[in-house]
């Protein structure tokens, strides 16, 4: 890219303004260029998208630098009816306003001067447009004394620069400025740009366009951002009353009439730019509003329980404004409109730093902290120092340590707790020295070396593992763990903790870096690029950081007491559950009450990702909003017919909530060479995925979830595609990090060996592959089909795992259900629920059902390792609790329609008791309340789990039938059998078991449509498109082939089942992977088949570990599809050789 830009800078002469006028200074290229308008025009028609479209992905300054030099060059270059042609078809003010968004003075001067030019040649069309996208409110700020400091960041005044950091005659440890980027003269310098220089000229562009004596800001503020800014005045001043179930609706109402207006106003005919809707203050007030002044993680003032209450109605109220179609004042979708309007002010906002390690030589290094290992990244030098006046804690050595770079903190601290704590000391040593005696081995010295090798403080250069340097450090575990990768990687060291202290999770050091205290959940390297991003702004990394010494100083961390955001939680958990009306997400809630990714380098950006936030939340949950509406309704009075209660609620996209340029910069980042790890790139990438997934794309996220739960070796980086880290190849593309172990199954204990499967190599990462007891035949194909194989054994019926198999007539036609062996559920697998104090029911123990979900846990998550397909129809709820997320009464219906609506309309029989009694004041009016003109009492039901009359909801005697009185404590526990109590032992054995091999908690940042794709694959197999596309003719066929012909015709045909049959036959596997066809790797090859005897009479035969079908030329389409479907239903459950 530099190349390219340095080429197209050369083409382009500097023409200035003087220059413009007396044409015969310039050189003959030059005045050549001027004459020639068409030539400018032309090349600016092709030139000028793709630099603002490389402007818009989020580039480095120096990228933005050169891209903005050309922009300027064809600026001054263009006649004014040739810029006017040029840049209509861009939104150039708003790109420019974007520009200014990077603070650093030598691209801000570019862009004034590109402003000053724009301004010169077409002032009538462009001062408006600046106006409206805050350039000149920018160009104010600029020049003004008290407010310079919030648009620019200081200049790099007499410091020396590198001209280009990839040239080794520069000095190591100096910095590039972007006033070299194009220059051929020395290697190095002082900085170019003067002290004045942009203030300078952000003054004269407001003085000769304005022609005013005093500057007055007013002027750069159109009348609807003024008009926004009273709107938003308004809604912060609100902030104060508290929605609670006093409030009056007059106070409602009013609230409600304010977000409409600022809704209407958003999607008035008047265009609103980006700049007007950040700087009205609408964001900053509506999250104000929304978390009650909270979001931020202040304390409650009124308690936890109100306050989560408080949310909860204005969740209710601004939710149900933007799900609303019907509202004709509002002419588009008032949620999308928000979003996108949040997306664009993200864009020109953020400022998230893309920090690329392109001039770190990789090389091998011995790694002493935490863990004792070679490398293949250079290490840092760190020096941990006791804080003065800690008498907890001993000293360490003041010997400089290579410390892993990108391992968390907190693993950090668990391998320097035992030898700083003085107690721990001590049994250490003590430990060691009966080891000793009984002659054991050299495990434990690398652990021990630092305290006691002398190497320890030898060279500061980071050692290579081919040096022989590492005598005392025992070599030969080293070359053990060379054989290895998967444990250079870095990546999962803090996932299994083992080795460390695990008697109490909370932080027992604290660490601080000049005087700062370093986050434990950021790796090293993460702490120290953002201290070095906050003294020096775009700072790329260099040599500087890996060869500078850094001291950490240490001290005993006192334990405080339980966060605000977990007692948010866990109080309003327990009150809030006395309320079966209630939104009940408490767990989403809190979530807003905590504090947000440090973004300090951007704050309005702070504001953006919590709105967005909850808007995504909004549209996750809009069914529970909408819900509760109803609820009141029909409560209220508003509606007698529950009905009501079914409804159809339209969302967005979750599409539209992802930023195409904060993934683009993660994209970039995860291409780094030194992103072994998460821990290897800068500390925003795992801040936001954590808290704000959404925004970046499910390819980027899936990229970044291998990254993170598994990691890769540095080798890959730059010679394997970037796409087998994906979701194109992911699911059959192994991970070729990880060694391959060979398993003999036999095929009627599938279960058994899938168990002694696990037991040998869950905690490994080593990619398993099958082979059957006295068959021929290993690799892809026979392993896929054992997966497929266990996931049918896990759906067979009588293991006591699911909820019951209410077939209905209709299902029971079908072949699949005549087998009754295996569940049929429309709705997908959801656990069954088991009594907590029961421990067998029917027969079956629950100890077998726990110890099936954590074998179940086992294989998914393997077979996510390994890029398995399963065949494992799971509901959506199942998967929501497999992603860490809270079930509700609104959840019941994603696996039983009946029961779920059942409890909706008697939570609506229940609230409409509670308002009459709040009319009536009192208890002792007549309440003549029907359940579909039925009594309660008349329905007949008892104090059991519906279809599960073992099941005891309540042991108390007097509760045996349920009446309108109790209704709410039977919907109660209904709730709690079903999506909680009953089922969690079963999901906590599901989750130990899928941490075995890697932690659960790094699918969080899926959906439950997407882990379902990762899981299982595309639910739609192929189209009659795809298939000329994505299949290959070879060895005798071509896409004319009479065969071939007849053989694409009768896939077309093929019905869902006949679909699964012949991919079952073909590949192993009933599903494809993620990405359909497309994503098939190998290809699924077509090939002619040579029969020795009659070909009609011949069978298709199949390589499934090269997805080959081996298709003989059958005479007719019609015996062909005989023999196929012959082939793919009776050639199942063995392998010969073909």
């Amino acid at each position: 890219m530099h190349g390219v830009l340095k080429l197209l800078n050369e083409l382009l002469p500097t023409v200035t303004r003087e220059q413009d006028i007396e044409v015969q200074l310039l050189s003959d290229r030059e005045a050549f260029l001027i004459e020639r308008p068409d030539i400018v025009e032309k090349f600016g028609i092709d030139l000028l998208p793709v630099l603002i479209q490389v402007l818009h992905s989020g580039v480095d300054m120096y990228i933005c630098y050169g891209c903005l030099s050309i922009i300027s060059k064809l600026v001054s270059l263009s006649k004014s009816d040739v810029l006017l042609t040029l840049l209509q078809t861009a939104n150039f003010s708003s790109f420019l306003a974007g520009v200014f968004t990077r603070k650093d003075p030598h691209v801000i001067l570019l862009a004034l001067q590109i402003v000053d030019t724009v301004l010169l040649k077409l002032p009538h069309v462009f001062l408006k447009a600046f106006t409206k996208e805050g350039v000149l409110f920018t160009i104010y700020g600029l020049f003004s004394p008290d407010k310079c400091s919030q648009f620019m960041s200081s200049v790099f005044d007499g410091r020396r620069f590198a001209k280009d950091e990839c040239k080794k005659s520069g000095p190591p440890d100096v910095q590039r400025c972007p006033c070299f980027t194009f220059d051929a003269g020395p290697e190095t310098g002082s900085c170019k740009l003067q002290k004045d220089a942009v203030q300078n000229l952000a003054k004269d562009i407001w003085t000769n366009h304005f022609s005013v004596e005093s500057p007055n800001p007013e002027k750069v503020l159109t009348d609807i951002l003024q008009k926004l800014r009273s709107l938003s005045t308004a809604l912060t001043a609100m902030l104060s009353k508290s929605l609670n179930d006093v409030a009056s609706t007059q106070e409602e109402d009013e609230i409600y009439n304010l977000l409409h207006q600022i809704m209407l106003d958003l999607n008035g005919k008047d265009p609103i730019s980006t700049f007007e809707f950040v700087e009205s203050g609408i964001v900053k007030a509506l999250v104000n509003y929304l978390t009650n002044g909270q979001h931020l993680g202040g304390k409650a003032k009124n308690g936890a329980v109100d306050q989560l209450y408080i949310i909860e109605k204005r969740f209710e109220v601004f939710g149900r404004l933007l799900l609303s179609f019907s509202d004709p004042a509002l002419e588009e979708f008032p949620l999308l409109t928000l979003v996108r309007r949040l997306q664009s002010a993200l864009s020109s906002s953020e400022n998230f730093p893309v920090i690329l390690s392109h001039t770190v030589r990789l090389r091998n290094s011995y790694a002493t902290v935490p863990y004792g290992r070679c490398t293949s990244y250079p290490c840092l030098k760190i020096q941990f120092v006791k804080e003065e006046g800690d008498i907890g804690l001993r000293g360490y050595t003041e010997r400089v340590l290579n410390v892993d770079p990108f391992v968390p903190l907190d693993a950090i601290e668990g391998y320097l707790w035992p030898k700083l704590n003085n107690r721990k000391a001590e049994d250490l040593k003590s430990s060691s020295h009966a080891l000793k005696e009984k002659g054991s081995s050299s495990s434990h010295s690398l652990s021990d070396s630092p305290l006691s090798s002398p190497e320890g403080t030898a060279s500061f250069e980071l050692r290579t593992v081919d040096t022989g340097d590492l005598t005392d450090f025992h070599t030969e575990p080293v070359e053990n763990e060379q054989h290895c990768p998967l444990e250079e990687d870095g990546s999962t060291n803090a996932d299994h903790p083992g080795q460390f202290d695990k008697e109490d999770a909370s932080p027992k050091l604290l660490f601080y870096l000049e005087g700062k205290q370093l986050d434990c959940t950021l790796s090293l390297y993460q702490s120290i690029l953002k201290r070095q991003l906050e003294l020096e702004a775009d700072n790329i990394a260099s040599a500087k950081l890996w060869n500078h010494v850094y001291k950490i100083t240490y001290r005993r961390a006192v334990k405080s007491k339980k966060s605000y955001d977990e007692h948010h939680h866990n109080v309003a958990q327990s009150s809030l559950s006395r309320r079966v009306s209630v939104f009940n997400c408490a767990s989403f809630f809190s979530g807003m009450l905590v504090p947000e990714v440090d973004v300090e380098r951007s704050s309005a950006a702070c504001d953006i990702l919590s709105l967005l936030k909850s808007l995504e939340g909004i549209n996750g949950f809009r069914f529970h909003l909408m819900y509760c509406e109803r609820i009141s309704a029909f409560a209220e009075g508003r509606t007698d017919n529950l009905d009501t209660l079914n409804l159809a609620v339209h969302g967005v996209s979750q599409n539209e909530f992802v930023n195409s340029k904060l993934t683009e910069k993660l994209e970039q980042q995860i291409r780094d060479p030194m992103a072994v790890s998460v821990g290897g790139m800068p500390s925003w990438c795992t801040q936001l995925m954590t808290r704000y997934p959404f925004l970046f794309g499910f390819e980027a996220r899936c990229k970044y979830f291998r990254l993170a739960a598994l990691g890769r070796s540095p080798v890959h980086t730059q010679s394997t595609s970037i796409s087998n880290m994906g979701v194109s190849n992911g699911r059959q593309h192994n991970n070729g990090n990880f060694p391959r172990k060979k398993f003999l199954v036999h095929r009627d204990k599938i279960l058994d060996s899938a168990s002694k499967m696990m037991d040998l190599y869950a905690r490994q990462k080593v990619v398993v592959e099958v082979e059957y007891n006295e068959e021929v035949g290993t690799g892809l194909g026979p392993t896929l089909e054992f997966y497929t194989m266990v996931c049918h054994e896990f759906q067979k019926s009588g293991l006591g795992m699911w909820r019951d198999d209410h077939i209905s007539l209709d299902c029971m036609k079908s072949s699949e259900a005549e087998d009754s062996k295996f569940l049929v559920s429309r709705f997908g697998l959801f656990p069954r629920p088991w009594s907590p104090s029961s421990s067998m029911s029917s027969g079956i123990e629950f100890s077998e059902v726990n110890n099936k979900f954590i074998l179940l846990g086992q294989i998914v998550s393997k077979a996510l390792q390994d890029g398995r397909v399963l065949d494992l129809p799971f509901s959506k709820a199942f998967y929501k609790l497999i992603l860490g997320k809270e079930l509700t009464m609104y959840d019941i219906q994603l696996f039983d329609p009946g029961l779920g609506r059942a409890l909706l309309e008697f939570c609506a029989l229940v609230e409409r008791k509670r308002y009459l009694e709040s009319l009536c004041k009192a208890k002792s009016c007549e309440l003549d309340m029907h359940f579909r003109n039925t009594r309660i009492e008349d329905l007949c039901l008892d104090f059991t789990l519906p279809g599960y009359p073992d099941y005891a909801l309540n042991s108390a005697s007097d509760l045996n039938m349920v009446n309108l009185y109790n209704l709410e404590e039977y919907v109660s526990f209904i709730v709690d059998a079903t999506v909680k109590s009953g089922i969690s032992r079963q999901v906590e054995a599901f989750k130990s078991g899928f941490d075995q091999v890697f932690p659960i908690r790094h699918l969080e940042i899926f959906t439950e449509d997407e882990l379902e794709c990762l899981l299982c694959g595309e639910q739609e197999l192929w189209n009659s498109s795809a298939l000329l596309d994505h299949i290959k003719f070879d060895h005798g066929y071509t896409v004319s082939s009479p065969p071939v012909v007849n053989l694409l015709e009768i896939m077309r045909e093929f019905d869902d089942k006949q679909q699964r049959a012949f991919l079952q036959f073909v590949t192993g596997a009933p599903r494809l992977p993620t990405g359909g066809l497309a994503s098939l790797s190998p290809k699924l090859t077509i090939v002619r088949k040579h029969c020795s005897k009659r070909v009609d009479d011949d069978l298709p035969s199949v390589m499934t570990c090269a997805n080959y079908l081996k298709l003989p030329p059958y005479s007719s389409k019609e015996i062909m599809k005989e023999k196929l479907l012959f082939a793919i239903t009776e050639g199942q459950g063995s392998f010969h050789l073909s």
